[in-house]
């Protein structure tokens, strides 16, 4: 059979011209061979062509290149960056006559090709070469799709190629349908609007349902040059293509003349918005969210955009913080001094941020004082303090002397630089007495009290220094607010964050908020930092805190020369933190008590409709066991005084108050942050009765043991001087709540908060104290609320 085969083809061989030659010069044989290689070549390079298009899941791409959307918790656009749509639409929000509008102007036959159609191509070149202009082009809506998608606007043979084989690879992979509906929802129209719902409120200031005739044709010619035919710039160019797309509607029997000519007839009345959602709403957060995306995300992935990033913020809380800032920035910053404020609100048992402020005037500072500014914290930090002590068994019954103290050269000072003998460690806190703070920090240690405070939330680098305990490191609002939330989930930590999900512009989940709580502090002892912290807003420094319906937990804190003023107070549900003071560090006027009613009038908002959940109550303290290991302080020299008589200081008064006025030239304020450890002059003349190591003072009696101390406000002094303190024409007089008779107290110039005098005969406004003589009827004390509110001015 083989032989026979041979014959046959030798037979043929000599029958074809030239065969006299040799094979390799014959022209058949030349010929064939060049297309042959030609069409292996061709197949080669479609080949390579097809490796390089994106994979068949990159087809389902929904957003382009480039762009970032930020969405807040309930889906709102907080901010969109890049080439993004601002009003998206379904398949079924698109009009019909909308829709075919785009396939008459863009692509006659695109429910028949398959992405590519040769016969539109050679109609497009026959009208262009007629018309001797461009007036129709021959890519179809799915090329042009595939192009906004995936490619760049470069002019070359490659790249329509790849625009005609990503076409047809599309076809493939979707429906017309979707196909239709992606590209009225990404393709450019000009002046911002991505889309045909953007175009529609951009030039028309309409939703597309709203849209006429002539309108909807007037978008529909938009696509292939939108600078050229914008109706608010070229308006005569936008009709004559308004007017084409018109009659491409009619020959395909999508309109009747009737609705064509009426449309033609109807003027062109643009009516101009710019498009949705250009300023971004949120700023300081939305900011913090684009810092906080490259831990969770790689950077290539960022690069190539695209991303929607799904985040924890509460629109209403948000909206709420944005004006309790600004009226507190506005009512006391104005005469206490301060220029900024920032409030952050966490979700305690998740983590979540749901509102942040970082200051005012983002556009001018860019600078976000939540989460940028370290500050110190002052007595606030108090609250970890006292934590690790009763995490290592320690009573909150427990008696420290509140005494002159001087540890291996540092000497701590109360902010009125008095002392109030024995004192157990809850009256301390609630009432921000320094000495005891630093006694307890070593009696538990430096290294427990740190600790704890890391695992708290606390990130920033803390010192082993006495002046640790008032709070003389450095942190930021963020960081402080989600420890706080640690007492809020009794012992529980949840890491802060603002990002739930990230999606990669497919709309496929890339990335997840998925961190594991972690237990912080043992919950008894959790509970009873609560039940403490309770007290300080019940009846300590906090008191401007209270809410009417339900207990509050928190601390104030300021630091020296109130140059910062805090405020961080939790419910069950919630944890909220509040900073007042100035960039410049300059000191202010104020005091924490404006922040504690600045974190109230927050959060009366952010509670409506909100369930009273009730904290757990405070465990058996008898028998107690601790969760950590006390390491006391072994300080190389401590020296414990007695208290002199005019050093005593009236027992029910606050360690932490209202900032004195700069009136002394070398006046020392030692409020919470008590990092100065040189005593002034008159201090070094001071005569002391005696000098003692530091004993225990567990040896009181039981009625010293029991006795209740009545918290005195953040801005309380001993005074019952009647004199009005005033600065600029703007008198705030506070009342005294000292049962001390003394009437020559110090006349120091401060800031005070008081309910306006109902007295109508002109007679002096001041009240006497409870404890102060004559015969004068003492008027009734008002809340803390209304004496924190200023007299007059705006409420706004």
């Amino acid at each position: 059979m083989f032989n026979q085969v041979g014959k046959v083809s030798s037979k043929v061989i000599k029958k074809l011209p030239g065969s006299s030659k040799p094979l390799y010069r014959r022209l058949w044989f030349l010929a064939g061979l060049g297309l042959g290689g030609g069409a292996l070549a061709v197949a080669y390079g479609i080949s390579n062509i097809d490796k390089s298009l994106p994979n068949t899941a990159d087809l389902n791409s929904v957003v382009r290149e480039q762009t970032l959307t930020i969405k807040a918790g309930d889906g709102t656009i907080l901010q969109q960056t890049g080439p993004a749509t601002r009003e998206k639409l379904s398949f079924e929000e698109i009009p019909e006559n909308l829709r075919k509008a785009f396939i008459a102007s863009e692509d006659r036959r695109f429910e028949r090709h398959d992405g590519v159609d040769a016969q539109g191509i050679m109609r497009a070149v026959v009208n262009n070469v007629r018309s001797q202009n461009v007036v129709e082009g021959g890519s179809t809506i799915t090329q042009q799709l595939a192009r906004i998608l995936f490619l760049k606007q470069e002019k070359s043979i490659l790249r329509k190629v790849k625009e005609a084989r990503l076409a047809q690879k599309m076809e493939r992979e979707l429906s017309k349908d979707k196909i239709l509906e992606r590209y009225l929802n990404l393709v450019y129209l000009g002046s911002g609007a991505y889309g045909v719902g953007d175009a529609a409120w951009v030039y028309f200031s309409k939703p597309v349902k709203d849209l006429t005739l002539a309108e909807i044709a007037t978008i529909a010619g938009l696509a292939p040059a939108p600078s050229v035919y914008a109706p608010d710039r070229n308006p005569e160019a936008a009709k004559q293509r308004r007017n084409l797309v018109l009659q491409r509607m009619l020959e395909d029997g999508i309109i009747t003349a009737a609705d064509k000519q009426a449309a033609v007839d109807e003027p062109l009345t643009v009516k101009s918005s710019p498009p949705k959602r250009t300023e971004v709403q949120s700023l300081y957060f939305t900011s913090f969210v684009q810092k906080e995306l490259p831990k969770y995300v790689k950077p290539e992935v960022i690069e190539a955009g695209g991303l929607t990033i799904e985040t924890t913020l509460d629109p209403t809380w948000q909206t709420a913080a944005e004006k309790t800032v600004a009226k507190t920035l506005r009512n006391q910053g104005s005469y206490e001094n301060f220029k900024q404020a920032a409030l952050v609100a966490i979700d305690p048992r998740s983590g979540q941020i749901k509102a942040m402020v970082g200051g005012k005037e983002f556009g001018k500072y860019q600078f976000n004082r939540v989460t940028q500014a370290q500050r110190q914290p002052g007595s606030t930090f108090k609250a970890f303090v006292y934590a690790a002590a009763i995490a290592t068994g320690m009573s909150p019954y427990q008696e420290f002397q509140d005494s002159p103290l001087v540890v291996d050269g540092y000497e701590p000072k109360n902010y009125d630089e008095g002392y109030r003998g024995a004192m157990d460690v809850r009256t301390a806190l609630t009432k921000s007495i320094n000495i005891v703070a630093v006694r307890v920090l070593m009696r538990t240690g430096f290294n427990p009290t740190i600790d704890l405070a890391h695992k708290m939330g606390i990130k920033s680098d803390l010192k082993s220094m006495y002046s640790l305990a008032l709070g003389a490191g450095e942190v930021n609002l963020l960081e402080i607010t989600s420890a706080y939330g640690t007492f809020a989930t009794q012992g529980i930590h949840n890491e802060v964050h603002g990002i739930t999900r990230v999606l990669n512009r497919r709309g496929e989940e890339i990335w997840k908020a998925n961190f594991t709580p972690e237990r912080a502090l043992d919950e008894d002892s959790s509970n009873i930092m609560t039940w403490m912290l309770r007290g300080v807003v019940s009846s300590g420094t906090g008191q401007p805190a209270q809410l009417d319906d339900r207990a509050v937990a928190g601390k104030t804190g300021t630091t020296d020369e109130a140059r910062d003023l805090w405020f961080i107070g939790y419910i069950p549900q919630v944890v909220t933190g509040v900073w007042l003071g100035n960039d410049n560090n300059k000191p202010t006027y104020g005091s924490s008590a404006t922040a504690a009613y600045t974190w109230r009038q927050f959060m009366k908002e952010a509670v409506k409709g909100m369930e009273v959940e009730k904290f757990a109550e405070r465990p058996k303290l008898e028998k107690r066991k601790g969760s950590i290991k006390a390491e006391p302080i072994k300080a190389g020299r401590v020296i414990n005084r007695a208290i002199a008589d005019k050093d005593k200081s009236d027992r029910n008064g606050s360690g932490e108050d209202v900032p004195r006025r700069r009136r002394r030239n070398q006046e020392t304020s030692s409020d919470d942050n008590n990092s100065n450890e040189q005593s002034s002059s008159r201090r070094r003349r001071r005569s002391y009765q005696s000098e003692q190591q530091e004993d225990n003072t567990s040896t009181r009696s039981s009625r010293r043991r029991s006795r209740r101390y009545d918290a005195n406000s953040d801005g309380s002094g001993s005074s019952s001087s009647s004199e009005s303190r005033s600065r600029r024409q703007r008198s705030r007089q506070v009342e005294s709540d000292s049962s001390s008779p003394s009437s020559n107290s110090e006349k120091r110039s401060r800031r005070r908060y008081s309910e306006p005098s109902n007295d109508n005969s002109g007679s002096s406004r001041s009240r006497r104290s409870p404890g102060s003589s004559g015969n004068q009827e003492s008027a009734p004390s008002p809340s803390w609320r209304d004496r924190l509110r200023p007299s007059g001015g705006s409420e706004g």
